[in-house]
């Protein structure tokens, strides 16, 4: 994995992301649970079961395909904008950034235990409840900071602020957090990854927008390679054409 800095609201937070395995006791529990309750939502989602499953094949069981259906109702746009191939490019371009994030859905948390008491920015006026420690890197996009957890968990009715090992624990509580970001947060980019892939941007401002302060520009051209690779080989998947400015 590698260092990163990811834009969420307020500033770009300058720390490690480096992940590593989570084993949530309920994971198993959470997959079917979440099935009873995403079962239109599943149906609609341009990606199917089988295709998530031959994108990850090496996922933490973790990371649900029913958890990520029961999230999408949080963000109804996201995936549901334009045409089919729109649909199918943006879908591509928001599991290829996970992947990337994660190392293929495999890591919840992030690694560097010395980094967590860092995510705590005492400034803010509702502090750090749950504890200095405890706003680290977590889920799909890795969700970090104290301001984040509030600011996702206000957009989602969730209260992430004194419950913030949600994201770790429950499936479609950590995709929710990647959908509020992809769909809300222009992170150190001009537009939020949502808009980019449904205004014909190209896939490349969704990397800004999750970590173009160290990535884009010249900043580390094979981390944005790698993106790019993953978003290819999805968008095969899903038989579409990948589109144009793929880089930043």
């Amino acid at each position: 994995m590698r260092s990163r800095i990811l834009g969420l609201l307020t500033a770009t937070a300058s720390a490690a992301a480096l992940m590593t395995f989570a084993s949530p006791a309920s994971a198993d529990k959470t997959d079917k649970a979440d099935a009873s309750s995403s079962g239109k939502t599943a149906a609609a989602f341009i990606v199917s079961e089988s295709q998530f499953n031959q994108m990850f094949p090496s996922r933490n069981p973790f990371y649900t395909y029913n958890g990520l259906t029961a999230a999408l109702s949080a963000y109804p746009g996201f995936t549901n904008t334009g045409s089919d191939t729109v649909r199918k490019q943006e879908a591509a371009a928001f599991l290829a950034n996970v992947s990337h994030e994660t190392g293929g859905l495999v890591h919840i948390v992030e690694q560097n235990q010395a980094n967590y008491p860092h995510y705590c920015d005492k400034t803010q006026p509702y502090g750090c409840p749950a504890g200095n420690d405890k706003y680290y890197g977590r889920g799909p996009i890795q969700l970090s900071w104290n301001f984040n957890y509030k600011a996702a968990g206000d957009a989602l009715g969730i209260d992430l602020l004194h419950n913030p090992d949600l994201v770790q624990n429950d499936a479609a509580v950590a995709w929710k957090t990647g959908l509020w970001y992809w769909n809300t947060q222009n992170g150190p980019g001009t537009m939020t990854p949502h808009a980019a892939m449904v205004n014909g941007a190209g896939f490349g401002e969704t990397i800004r927008s999750i970590n173009g302060s160290l990535e884009c520009n010249g900043g580390n051209p094979g981390q944005v390679q790698s993106r790019i690779d993953k978003y290819k080989a999805f968008t095969q998947v899903l038989g579409v054409n990948p589109g144009s400015n793929l880089s930043c």
